[in-house]
């Protein structure tokens, strides 16, 4: 069973601010690779784990209906109160679990949550509601994004190192040591031979050091120290946030730089 997490309301607000956008070019490159064998217009695609729905929102243009699934309905009503498509609408449901006939789906797809659910039994419900050359594609990226500003971008990423390192031992067991390595498993384990696997694709965006900061915030490891040590986790961001400000020699938080974020993601088709 997939587990439940992500579902506090302060939570989830900060997922819906600090959590980036999954870039369009995975999604560009999921849709290349469906369109090569099979020419109509897509009917139906499922987002399962959806969260926030911000990556549920890039499938709309593809297909004439998507539907987005979570276990968490504090993160279905955050995604149906900041959605723009028409056509998308949203289940309660464990990613085991799909609330579909056999053979009726195009596509199923789970952007940075495939990792949370219980592999097998989601491998074997894919392959269940997918039709004939419909695909699979799963997505994420861990949590070490770098960051680049100038001369001080050596700097920085000791920093963001410091961070990370201290947020290790609160990560969840779920996410392994090497979270790409959990999702190639999950390619290797598939048995349908039309597959592709990447295992870097480096993306950057603009943040502010704030945001930056509430990114790895929202992640379960600051999480879970935050349950355990309020005051810590607020000494913890505060004291990355000083060092990064120094390193840049910039007196804002609100100073923009570049975030690299290091998704890998795998394609595959049923026969």
């Amino acid at each position: 069973m997939a587990l439940r997490l992500f579902e506090e309301k302060e939570h989830v607000a900060a997922y819906m601010q600090y959590r980036v956008e999954n870039p369009q070019e995975v999604i560009n490159r999921m849709m290349d690779f469906m369109k090569p064998k099979v020419q109509q217009k897509f009917s139906l695609a499922v987002d399962v784990g959806c969260g926030n729905g911000k990556g549920t929102m890039l499938l709309a243009p593809f297909f004439d209906q998507v539907v987005a699934t979570d276990v968490s309905p504090a993160q279905l009503e955050m995604a149906q109160a900041n959605s723009l498509c028409s056509n998308i609408t949203y289940r309660q449901c464990p990613a085991e679990e799909l609330p579909f006939e056999s053979s009726q789906v195009d596509l199923v797809t789970a952007m940075m949550a495939a990792h949370w659910f219980d592999r097998p039994r989601f491998l074997k419900e894919v392959d269940r509601v997918l039709k004939p050359s419909g695909c699979l594609a799963l997505l994420g990226f861990p949590m070490d994004m770098e960051l680049e500003y100038g001369t001080a971008t050596s700097a920085l990423n000791n920093i963001c190192e410091e961070f990370y390192a201290a947020l290790r031992p609160f990560t969840n067991p779920c996410q392994g040591s090497s979270l790409s390595k959990i999702y190639l498993d999950m390619f290797e384990s598939c048995t349908y031979p039309d597959k592709e696997w990447n295992d870097c694709l480096r993306v950057t965006t603009m943040v502010t050091v704030n945001s930056f900061i509430g990114m790895v915030e929202t992640a379960t490891g600051y999480q879970k120290l935050k349950h355990l040590d309020a005051t810590e986790a607020k000494r913890l961001s505060d004291d990355i946030r000083n060092k990064l400000m120094a390193a840049m020699q910039v007196s804002s938080a609100d100073t923009e730089l570049t975030m690299v974020i290091k998704y890998f993601y795998m394609f595959a088709r049923k026969p």
